[in-house]
């Protein structure tokens, strides 16, 4: 592997020039102990023999891969839909709270918080924690506790704490920024499940590794549908970026597969009002990474803002921010409205309502061209259950599909 070019993370904790663990001198212990054990733990047999059978008879891996032939008909391609929608919890999360929970009790953590947008993610470490008896803070911005009232009972429901966040624009980022501050406070006993490819290292990759089930299972997938085991384009929405890294893990160094990432554009890239961090980004360091920021002309963070609260983050993850800079990926900036169209479009075409997240995705392949033998896997990273309300709100953005 090291002999050639790859963009998996190297031994510093680094994607190309972006990683790394930027942290507070009271977590410096708390995270140089997680970077020795994350590896020898989840690579033992022990760990990969429970969480293995976790994910099949808790979670119902393997996802399906379903051949959406309506839409492949509309975009002249053999377009298959990773459903992670269908796992537990109605995301792709689980994938990743499951493995991180082993980890906090093989570890002898007693406590887990965990940061949440859309409410996935807080759902899927509740969930996780009623299945170890382990207690749970959630951290949710104020504004997400509003839009995604359901998933706030659900984590209340399974019996995590959920503690509103009411500083900045009271979204993803200020959710981190407390949970960031919980962990500052309780480094001995807490362990903090953080729910996407961000933060530092090692958990841009631990998280790429735990969600790489999903390209573990394209593969397979493939190779019985077809009788190859790679697509020719791989599509996956893309904000802090685990469904992404999941999805193009096991391909990342592959040239015979593009990779193509969806990011919320929101009202549009060059706007202001946007959530697409690697159009309007520039390096900075978030959260313990350096990365690409949105930031002000005199470096504040700049808020983040679209219609999907799991897309709503000012950064990226490391690796993404490396694959676009390489131009290993082609990243589209997909603004609400196409994304709203798209989620009806997929709705009514397949009778799968995705995730608003997912839903840029699905838009992501309106920009695309593509051969009629192209094999494309996107991922629908979650079910749209959450979304509904803000679907209703705004069909006026659904085109032809809004007239019901």
């Amino acid at each position: 592997m090291n002999e050639k070019k790859t963009f998996l993370v190297d031994e510093k904790g680094y994607y190309g020039e972006f990683g790394g663990a930027y942290i507070p001198e009271i977590l410096y212990g708390t995270v140089e102990n997680l970077k020795r054990s994350y590896l020898p733990i989840i690579e033992s047999e022990e760990f990969q023999k429970e969480y293995m059978e976790l994910l099949r008879d808790y979670v119902g891996r393997p996802s399906p891969l379903y051949y959406a032939r309506r839409m492949s008909e509309k975009y002249g391609c053999k377009l298959y839909l990773k459903r992670e929608d269908l796992n537990h919890t109605g995301a792709h999360k689980i994938n990743n709270t499951i493995g991180q929970i082993l980890l906090a009790k093989k570890m002898g953590k007693k406590r887990i918080i965990a940061e949440t947008g859309a409410g996935q993610h807080g759902v899927a470490t509740a969930t996780v924690c009623a299945l170890m008896d382990m207690p749970c803070v959630v951290y949710q911005g104020a504004l997400d506790v509003e839009r995604q009232h359901t998933n706030v009972e659900r984590m209340k429901m399974l019996g995590a704490e959920v503690r509103p966040v009411r500083t900045g624009n009271m979204t993803l980022k200020d959710a981190t920024n407390e949970a960031i501050r919980d962990w500052c406070c309780h480094p001995q006993d807490t362990f903090y499940i953080i729910g996407s490819t961000v933060g530092p290292h090692p958990y841009p990759d631990m998280v790429a590794r735990l969600q790489s089930i999903i390209s573990k299972e394209i593969k397979q997938q493939l190779q019985e549908k077809l009788g190859r085991d790679y697509p020719d384009y791989l599509v996956a929405c893309v904000g802090g970026g685990s469904n992404a890294a999941g999805t193009i893990y096991h391909y990342v160094d592959d040239e015979r597969v593009n990779i193509v990432l969806a990011e919320a554009g929101g009202q549009g890239a060059d706007t202001g009002h946007t959530a697409a961090t690697i159009h309007a980004g520039r390096l900075g360091i978030l959260h313990g990474s350096r990365t690409l920021v949105m930031q002000t002309p005199d470096g504040q963070i700049m808020e983040a803002e679209s219609i999907s609260a799991g897309l709503d983050y000012p950064g990226i993850g490391p690796m993404h921010a490396n694959l676009a800079s390489q131009h290993r990926a082609t990243v589209y900036s997909v603004n609400d409205d196409e994304a709203v169209k798209a989620a009806y479009e997929m709705t009514r075409m397949e009778g799968i309502i995705p995730a608003l997240e997912s839903a840029h995705a699905v838009a992501a392949l309106q920009k695309m061209t593509f051969k009629p033998t192209d094999v494309v896997v996107l991922t629908v990273s979650g079910r749209g259950d959450k979304d509904v309300e803000t679907y209703l709100n705004n069909k006026h953005m659904a085109g032809e599909y809004g007239n019901f």
